[in-house]
């Protein structure tokens, strides 16, 4: 006959120990101690948020707007920058007068 081991008595002893001790040391329960009216933002906070919404959503929409408007300003000046610069050269290169006609050569009177 097997005899029982000796130190599963205390093991057994210790948790019994610990569930009691954990089950007696029960936390309350909280109470509702604050108005739930006073917390929740109500009518005025919902018209706060969607005034700020809305100023919010106006200032991008004139950011992006005068961002084009800067973008479409600066390819302008590029093409008259660019269109200048060609005129310049066909002049030098061909000695064409700002009228578009070659220049005459002077007559001799004799």
């Amino acid at each position: 006959m097997r005899r029982p081991r000796a130190r599963a008595a205390p093991i057994e002893d210790t948790m019994h120990l610990l569930v009691s001790a954990a089950t007696a040391a029960s936390t309350p329960t909280p109470t509702l101690e604050v108005d739930p009216d006073l917390v929740t933002p109500g009518v005025w906070g919902f018209a706060i948020i969607v005034f700020v919404t809305l100023a919010v959503i106006l200032l991008v929409w004139d950011m992006l707007r005068r961002i084009r408007r800067g973008r479409v300003r600066a390819d302008i000046a590029e093409e008259l920058d660019a269109e200048e610069a060609a005129r310049r050269e066909s002049e030098g290169a061909e000695g064409v007068d700002e009228d578009g006609e070659a220049p005459r050569e002077p007559r001799d009177r004799d």
